[in-house]
């Protein structure tokens, strides 16, 4: 038993399973919009599954890709898929048993769901190589968590309304914005393993600020969310909230690079919690 739960925590440790907060709530953001409301167990349970399982495939891919990567850079040394605490055949299965949770999951909500899997897939497993040969990883990387609303309302409604691609934009630009932050971590080591970032061909102040114009972006799509989709005041208070977060967020990091974890993982979590939570008060409360 306590082989199985060190294993459990190994697999744990590869894929950062809470992480999955950044997806999640704007999963369900869509669905309760879609829905006008509560969508039922039932989605909730699917949309659960089917976000945490296609974070797995992603994550599980990525470090498969990267273990010769991730061996060379300081910061990453130490995780399973190089300690050897886990092989590389072991992590190939992890994710390949997840992306079949995926599509079987799609499958049971419905034919879209089930069609729009594959191409999913394949969008999640390609970020890990494009750090390799082109600078927008991190665009692609926020293409990967801006399927998520898309999927949310694909569940609930088996339709792509516009309003949810507008939150899907938004959502791209967040991730890319923040994942220019946290790339900034690795400038150095990019620029001498020959390896695509922003950071590592523009540098430290250039990212910044491209970043920043991300995270405008990011504003102005969540804004033109909330009026496309006809909400109301909490849901325009929950982009004046993410506004005030990102600010604060890139505040962290220009202060202190050392903040940068702090930055991005607190901030961004609490950001589409605190999201979350407004726009279910604008259902609760029209």
């Amino acid at each position: 038993m306590q082989k199985f739960i060190d294993k459990f925590k190994d697999f744990n440790e590869l894929v950062m399973f809470e992480h999955s907060i950044f997806s999640l709530p704007f999963i369900f953001i869509a669905m309760v919009v879609a829905a006008d409301g509560w969508f039922g167990f039932w989605l909730l349970l699917m949309g659960a599954l089917a976000a945490v399982s296609a974070r797995n495939f992603a994550m599980g891919i990525n470090r498969y890709a990267d273990i010769d990567i991730d061996a060379q850079n300081p910061r990453t040394k130490n995780r399973p898929n190089v300690d050897d605490r886990l092989d590389s055949l072991s992590i190939l299965l992890f994710s390949l048993v997840n992306g079949i949770i995926f599509i079987g999951v799609a499958y049971m909500i419905n034919p879209l769901a089930f069609y729009m899997s594959f191409p999913i897939l394949v969008v999640l497993g390609s970020y890990s190589y494009f750090k390799r040969f082109s600078h927008l990883a991190h665009v692609v990387l926020g293409i990967s968590l801006g399927l998520a609303p898309i999927a949310g309302v694909v569940a609930v409604e088996a339709t792509i309304p516009a309003w949810s691609v507008i939150l899907s934009l938004g959502v791209i630009f967040w991730v890319a914005g923040f994942d220019l932050l946290y790339s900034l971590q690795d400038m150095e080591f990019d620029k001498q393993n020959n390896l695509y970032s922003i950071p590592s061909r523009f540098g430290a102040d250039a990212t910044l600020f491209i970043s920043a114009i991300f995270h405008s972006l990011t504003v102005v799509f969540w804004a033109l969310f909330a009026w496309v989709a006809s909400l109301g005041a909490f849901a325009f208070l929950a982009v004046v909230v993410s506004a005030l977060m990102l600010n604060y967020e890139h505040y962290l990091v220009r202060k202190d690079f050392t903040k940068i974890d702090r930055a991005f993982f607190t901030v961004n979590g609490y950001l589409g919690f605190a999201f979350f939570i407004l726009i279910i008060l604008d259902k609760v409360v029209s």
